[in-house]
């Protein structure tokens, strides 16, 4: 707790453990049991819930709560964790519920992500490293969401659901089915539109894995065949592009949802 700065006006529990560095700002509260990671910033009016776990050199901006009971009918007050990973912004009327007893008991978000003003992650959620959610964009229990995947103004996540790596969430889409990794999804319900063209070459990805992913995508979503046939198609066609076929394993593997597609032309 060496050099931290504590306002006088905020309410830190003794039994919460608190890293080097720490600014806690006017008027936050901080309940027995949390973990801040050394350097983070909590500004003022924050509330930090005894189940979290904050890593090191997080920013949490004024009147996000961090921590509190999920919003579960059959959570009873059982021991249940929520783990932010370091480098994390959280801005404000931001809100993030640890695990249920029924679920994961846990509620982990990954490192680097940017959360803005009033973005939602429900219980037993899994959510990758440095994603970006925009203002208001909601995740019900249960769900993953991938590495690098940016999620749009207001939009809806079903419970359940499964958001792969780089995919791209349009603003306002409900999202009630899985969608792929690298790929675009846009509208209510929503329909996968493509792939996340523009987020993979921020990222520098390769021209030849983007052709690629181009190329597989394709063939996969056409007209002729069924979907399995098509499927094994691009799993043969592309076996050496671990991008593609990060496609065809998330596609392969057993969910409670079925998969986002495009719209019937």
């Amino acid at each position: 707790m060496e050099d931290s700065n504590i306002h006088p006006t905020a309410i830190v529990s003794p039994e919460a453990e608190i890293g080097d560095g720490v600014t806690i700002g006017a008027y936050s509260i901080v309940e027995s049991g949390a973990i801040l990671g050394e350097g983070t910033k909590l500004h003022a009016q924050t509330y930090i819930g005894g189940a979290t776990t904050l890593g090191a050199r997080c920013e949490v901006f004024p009147f996000a709560v961090l921590g509190m009971p999920p919003q579960d009918f059959k959570h009873n007050g059982e021991k249940t964790r929520l783990e932010i990973g370091a480098d994390t912004t959280i801005r404000e009327h931001v809100t993030m519920h640890p695990g249920t007893a029924s679920g994961k008991r846990l509620t982990r978000v990954g490192q680097g992500g940017y959360f803005m003003v009033g973005a939602h992650v429900a219980h037993d959620c899994v959510v990758g490293n440095n994603v970006v959610f925009a203002n208001n964009a909601a995740l019900a229990g249960l769900v993953t969401v991938g590495d690098n995947c940016i999620l749009g103004g207001l939009c809806a996540v079903h419970q359940n659901a499964r958001i792969g790596n780089f995919a791209f969430i349009g603003s306002m889409a409900m999202v009630t089915r899985d969608v792929i990794p690298y790929g675009s999804v846009l509208g209510n319900h929503a329909h996968l539109a493509g792939l996340n063209i523009v987020g993979l070459k921020r990222r520098n990805v390769p021209r030849k894995t983007i052709h690629n992913l181009r190329s597989a995508y394709r063939l996969l979503f056409a007209d002729e065949g069924t979907f399995d046939k098509r499927l094994k198609d691009v799993s043969t066609t592309f076996a050496s592009s671990s991008e593609v076929m990060e496609i065809v394993n998330f596609i392969r593997e057993e969910n409670t949802r079925s998969l986002c597609m495009p719209h019937v032309r």
